[in-house]
């Protein structure tokens, strides 16, 4: 039989006996002979090299071709640092290192800030990504086995006979592509290391990509040594916190993960979407992946969540607003710069929306002029160092409350220590009376040495051995 001659349930039948088998390379002509659409081979061939893996491996989310995904976007067009940008951003960050110094008393970071490829961006923050995204995508394919489980025809069950497991694999590792697809477009809008808002980089480095921040620079009418010094500032200040406050990062991606986890799939959509699904035709769950169509409205208990992690995010990026701009005061363009960035995250990339669609959050501090307000009126009331020691700790960190009332977190941090009542009184007396010396007078030691040593005399000889 020619292959004019075949139907496309023969195609169809013979391309699910390959995947199974684990056998070679799909054409990705047998495709579109199959689909009737037109779509990029090469895009193509990559989908189908992820769905081989699935039917091939252990059921097992396939991470690596998230990466791989991810990868390919980033170095696309992706450029290397050259010696100039290098040095343009090393005396950024220096002279920025010393204004940021003079505008907070958190500590400077032990680890030198650099400048990054895109490709560099993505290898540091991947497993970040993963770790936020891997409660959703856990879901999403545990609901697809079972829904496609249910809803396979009779006469195709022979055909996928001893692969249904595996399915989790295929939903789970097209999640995986299209988180890769997701950060790596990312890795194309985002300026430095904490462009997003959560610490993605590790143990809170400062890295700024200089081939986004030309493209940033180009839009915005200021110069651009300012922007490269007020982009260092704000970078170096949101990693001094995370590096200051060691305890922040796993409370900040804690509670993301904790959102996450709390996702369920819309089943009804799912299973709309199982009945029709066809392995060799994966666009369709990639689409529905991409524009969050699974993933129903938030619960009540979702959107408390939410809104306490929007609180935190402004919170933190109300601090390194207000820093930011104490420390720049000497770029006339300050201001201007501050605006384009605040806008800038309020509304956010088109990366960011399809992470957002993606894992049904969106990373945004919606109440980052209010929070900057809270923190600019504690450092007018109590100065640097006491606005700074509230990170200290979890519980002095400030709240929703704080935000909305700024005057009661002064009156607390204003508040005169409280008197000591008894118990404290005779617990200072008991840590006293510890430290006190017990060593003898002279004279008394005296005689104890010449007791001691009177003892000794009196004592048997040591036997002799036999």
């Amino acid at each position: 039989m020619t292959d004019e001659d075949r139907s496309p349930e023969d195609e169809f039948q013979e391309l699910l006996r390959s995947l199974m088998n684990g056998g070679g390379a799909i054409d990705p002509e047998q495709l579109k002979r199959l689909s009737g659409i037109e779509i990029d081979p090469a895009m193509l061939q990559n989908i189908m090299r992820t769905l081989q893996g699935a039917f091939s491996g252990d059921g097992e989310i396939d991470w690596n071709s998230a990466q791989t995904q991810a990868l390919h976007i980033a170095n696309k067009d992706g450029h290397a640092i050259d010696t100039a940008a290098k040095v343009e951003f090393e005396q950024a960050f220096s002279l920025a290192a010393l204004w940021l110094s003079e505008a907070t008393s958190v500590p400077e970071l032990t680890t030198a800030p650099r400048a990054i490829t895109r490709g560099q961006w993505v290898e540091a923050t991947l497993p970040v990504w993963r770790e936020l995204a891997e409660p959703v995508a856990t879901s999403i394919a545990d609901a697809l086995t079972q829904a496609i489980d249910q809803q396979t025809p009779e006469e195709m069950r022979a055909a996928i006979a001893g692969a249904g497991k595996l399915m989790r694999s295929v939903g789970g590792s097209l999640f995986a592509a299209q988180l890769g697809h997701v950060v790596g477009r990312l890795s194309l809008e985002v300026l430095s290391g904490g462009d997003v808002g959560i610490p993605v980089m590790p143990d809170a480095e400062a890295a700024i990509l200089p081939q986004n921040f030309a493209d940033f620079g180009r839009d915005l009418d200021v110069n651009e040594e300012q922007l490269a010094l007020y982009l260092a500032t704000r970078e170096l200040a949101h990693a001094r916190l995370f590096r200051h406050a060691r305890w922040l990062r796993l409370h900040v991606i804690s509670q993301v993960t904790g959102f996450a986890r709390g996702i369920h799939v819309d089943t009804d959509a799912l299973e709309e979407l199982a009945s029709r699904f066809n392995p060799s035709e994966p666009e369709e769950l990639r689409e529905a992946l991409q524009s969050g169509a699974l993933l129903p409205q938030h619960s009540e208990e979702q959107v408390a969540a939410l809104t306490r992690l929007e609180n935190l995010l402004a919170t933190i990026e109300g601090w390194v607003d207000v820093v930011t701009a104490d420390a720049t005061l000497r770029l006339p363009e300050a201001y201007k710069i501050a605006e384009a960035v605040r806008r800038r995250r309020a509304v956010g990339g088109p990366a960011e929306r399809a992470m957002a669609s993606l894992v049904g959050l969106e990373l945004r501090p919606r109440r980052l002029r209010e929070a900057a307000a809270m923190w600019r009126h504690v450092t007018g009331a109590v100065g640097q160092a006491e606005r700074d020691r509230l990170w200290d700790y979890p519980d002095l960190m400030p709240t929703a409350a704080d935000i909305d009332d700024p005057s009661a977190l002064v009156a607390r941090l204003q508040a005169p220590a409280p008197e000591p009542d008894a118990m404290d009184d005779a617990l200072a007396q008991l840590l006293a009376e510890g430290q006190e010396p017990t060593a003898a007078p002279e004279g008394d030691a005296a005689d104890a040495a010449e007791s001691d040593d009177d003892a000794d005399d009196d004592r048997p000889e040591d036997p002799k051995p036999v």
